[in-house]
């Protein structure tokens, strides 16, 4: 027997029920998916980026384009509050570090921010400070320079099981630099009072001296470290012999 015309046939009314079947697996699908995340432990780098040393190591990183505009103002105000921002961030770098030893806090993500945000910050203030014309480009080269090297050394040297101890020149070369990048950022003549007296200070010209000899320590540190790792890799062969001889 026909159907009529116009009547739905039997696939027709099925129809609707299949969409609403598919929607509604995709839909728990969804859902199930959704449950499981939930239910999935937070990743082992977002529970250390929780920790307090790495968030403060974030914040340095954070505040750099701030640092960077209030640079780039260059008037006195905005000078004095970039080297405030400088400070902030090279006061955080100790904070953290003993943070993480104390708290037992030393993690992987720690361990490649830290450096990271340290050079990031540094080379934007010595860049700013170029482009000022506060200090001379050919300082900052070699800074620069110095920098990658023994970042690379470091680098070749731990793929080889090697750990090469920072020196005490560079442990100076650190606290001038900084000290330095401070006073540049301030750059004006302001006065200091003392007890008994005031003295106006330049303070670009007191860290141009200072950034200066940071080159000297730069220097020395760095072929501290090329001599370091020229012995430990002499010791290594001559112990790698050693074994295959006997």
């Amino acid at each position: 027997m026909g159907r009529r015309i116009g009547t739905p046939s039997a696939e027709e009314w099925s129809r609707p029920r299949v969409v609403v079947d598919r929607r509604t697996r995709r839909h728990r699908k969804r859902e199930e998916r959704r449950l499981r995340r939930a239910a999935r432990n937070p990743s082992v780098l977002l529970k250390e980026l929780k920790t307090i040393p790495n968030i403060l190591t974030l914040g340095r990183i954070v505040i750099i384009p701030f640092f960077i505009w209030l640079t780039y103002k260059a008037d006195p105000l905005s000078s004095f509050l970039a080297a405030v921002l400088f400070t902030v961030a090279a006061v955080t770098d100790v904070i953290d570090g003993v943070l993480a030893r104390r708290l037992n806090m030393v993690t992987v993500l720690g361990k490649f921010l830290d450096p990271l945000a340290d050079k990031l910050i540094v080379m934007a203030a010595m860049v700013m400070l170029v482009r000022l014309g506060r200090v001379a480009a050919w300082a900052v080269i070699v800074l620069l320079a110095r920098e990658f090297l023994v970042t690379g050394l470091r680098t070749i040297a731990a793929s080889e099981g090697m750990v090469i101890a920072a020196g005490q020149e560079g442990k100076w070369k650190t606290s001038l630099q900084l000290t330095g990048i401070i006073a540049l950022c301030v750059h004006y003549t302001h006065p200091l009072d003392l007890i008994f007296w005031t003295v106006p200070v330049n303070y670009n010209a007191v860290g141009q001296v200072l950034l200066y000899v940071s080159i000297f320590f730069s220097v020395w540190s760095a072929v501290g470290y090329f001599r370091a790792f020229g012995q430990m890799l002499s010791k290594s062969r001559g112990g790698a012999h050693g074994a295959q001889g006997a």
